[in-house]
């Protein structure tokens, strides 16, 4: 393990190479494999202009807490209480990903393959005190994320956890995933109504990343999905706790030099759509010194 000047810390074990940004989000900055001299990057990696600006959309992935994707319109009600949240920037209208990828994680344990990072946020317009832990476990086959969420706070709070990968696009690059139902969505992403997964964005037996423009959150997912890179004779397998993480955000964006697959416990808007009496959101509540973990496995392969 190393750290460089920027606050980068390098965990590696055998030809296996992750780094993590704790000052910006917790994010990971880059993980990837050198083999013959040869760089294998399984997530996007962190230009140096992200790296000096800390931003932490152009890192590689990022942890959701206490709830990923949007909140319509930044607000909610809850337990009889209506709560206000702060969008991301001003740009945005609705509340985004939570808290914990816009602030600094601290670091509880650091070894050459280990790390572990927590982030205890305040109440605020988010009016319930809670802690995060991300733990970082790399090995010569595989990365392993674990991420948890703890209720500091006297009362019941919605709670969700998730991460969001980015992973490198090339032309013939695929996922595959098994899923059950996907939310289609209005023009601002948000969710409409929730069906079949139509023929074109059937994913069980492998798509195109190019032949697919989504920004949706697909349901009944089995907890393992694969992307692969014909190009590099590789892939990755991503496999997620079940059945917390049963949701799978898939966004493929044209023109982009990146897509993601994010493992999710709740769809978008969970906490609206929960209050309107729509089955299936996957919202989850979090008793008082209660905590829910998580883990995500990222297994690289060559085939």
């Amino acid at each position: 393990m190393t750290v460089v000047g920027s606050g980068l810390i390098t965990l590696t074990s055998g030809a296996a190479s992750c780094q993590v940004a704790p000052g910006a989000g917790g994010a990971i900055a880059g993980f990837w494999w050198e083999r013959n001299g040869r760089r294998i990057d399984w997530l996007r990696p962190a230009s140096p202009a992200a790296l000096a600006r800390g931003d932490v959309q152009g890192m590689g992935c990022f942890p959701l807490v206490p709830y990923g994707n949007r909140i319509r319109d930044a607000r909610f009600l809850f337990c009889g209480r209506e709560i206000v949240e702060s969008p991301a920037d001003i740009v945005q209208r609705h509340a985004i990903h939570g808290h914990g990828w816009r602030q600094s994680w601290i670091v509880t344990e650091r070894r050459e393959d280990r790390l572990v990072l927590e982030y205890e946020h305040p109440a605020d317009g988010w009016p319930w005190s809670y802690r995060a832990r991300q733990c970082f476990e790399l090995s010569p086959d595989a990365l392993e994320i674990s991420l948890e969420l703890e209720n500091l706070s006297e009362g019941l709070m919605p709670a969700g956890l998730g991460l969001h990968p980015y992973f490198p696009r090339t032309p013939e690059a695929r996922i595959a995933a098994r899923t059950a139902e996907v939310w289609l969505t209005d023009a601002e992403v948000m969710p409409t109504e929730r069906r079949a997964v139509p023929s074109g964005w059937e994913l069980s037996q492998g798509r195109r990343v190019a032949d697919l423009a989504l920004d949706n959150v697909f349901t009944g997912w089995d907890g393992e999905a694969v992307v692969t890179w014909p190009e590099h004779a590789a892939r990755l397998r991503l496999g997620a706790t079940q059945p917390l993480l049963s949701f799978l955000v898939v966004y493929t964006p044209p023109g982009r030099d990146f897509f993601c697959v994010e493992p999710a416990s709740h769809v978008t808007d969970a906490v609206n759509l929960a209050r309107e009496g729509i089955p299936d959101t996957g919202l989850r509540v979090l008793a008082p010194q209660a905590r829910r973990a998580a883990q995500v496995s990222l297994r690289p392969e060559f085939c």
